[in-house]
């Protein structure tokens, strides 16, 4: 296991051993205050982190509660685990069986949810005072793949948008390191999907209309691996031009593909 530290913050990370080209260097379980704790997304159900994630509640004075910023597995798989060790604490979340059904504004304990949709439609930040945890809207390195959703893209880019605006000095991301200039980052992520889309509607006004034509224009520095999850993102891209009216006829549209399993994308 592998302790994610922040000092100067209540906070401490336990980082999943579930290293990948998808989850980075594994998925990071956050757990917030003391005497009690809270706990933000417990990972995936791996007995290891599990039983790192307990000790440090305990450590810690017991749990309150547990927040999901979204039910993808390798965010939300350990509840069922966790929660026997725990019985009485409330899960919350905005979708699913919960406790407590999250909105944007709704606090639970230390923690106000921030609705950022895009990476998943029910997908929610959270904000305790000058800390952000932002789940896979915001990872430590690279980029997340947008599925398209109606209306994701836009919605994901209007979510970083109002992160921006929060007063906040570090971000815990699901994957990846901590985050200490937040403000730096989410610049750097809605550049990041203006670029994309610049790139795309420059080959769509070069006539280029297949999605590997789309792709070698627009997302030609992503690896192999991940072209998958660029192809996802595509859609989205493309959902949003067509909802703006500014998508040409005749463009050829991403197959169906299956991602479930596969919760980030690191450059897409």
């Amino acid at each position: 296991m592998t302790r994610v530290d922040l000092p100067g913050y209540e906070i401490v990370g336990i980082r999943a051993p579930n290293p990948g080209p998808f989850t980075l260097t594994g998925t990071n379980s956050w757990i917030i205050d003391r005497e009690p704790a809270w706990l933000v997304d417990p990972g995936p159900a791996l007995d290891p982190h599990i039983d790192a994630v307990c000790a440090e509640l305990e450590r810690r004075g017991g749990l309150a509660g547990i927040a999901l910023t979204h039910r993808h597995a390798d965010h939300a798989q350990a509840v069922p685990a966790v929660r026997v060790r725990f019985p009485d604490a409330p899960l919350a979340a905005a979708g699913g069986e919960v406790d407590v059904r999250l909105a944007d504004g709704t606090r639970f304990g230390p923690l106000q949810a921030v609705s950022t949709p895009g990476h998943a439609p029910d997908h929610m930040a959270f904000v305790s005072g000058p800390i952000g945890l932002s789940g896979d809207a915001v990872l430590g390195q690279g980029s997340v793949f947008i599925p398209p959703d109606p209306g994701a893209l836009a919605a994901y880019l209007d979510g970083l948008a109002r992160l921006a605006r929060r007063q906040l000095t570090v971000l815990c991301p699901g994957h990846g390191p901590p985050i200490d200039d937040p403000a730096a980052k989410l610049a750097e992520y809605i550049a990041h999907r203006q670029d994309r889309e610049r790139r795309l509607v420059v080959a769509l006004e070069a006539g280029r209309r297949s999605v590997e034509e789309l792709l070698d224009a627009a997302w030609s520095d992503v690896p192999l691996v991940l072209r998958p999850a660029a192809a996802v993102t595509l859609a989205a891209h493309l959902d949003k031009l067509a909802d703006e009216g500014r998508l040409p006829s005749g463009v050829e549209r991403p197959p169906g593909i299956d991602l479930r399993g596969h919760e980030s994308g690191l450059g897409t």
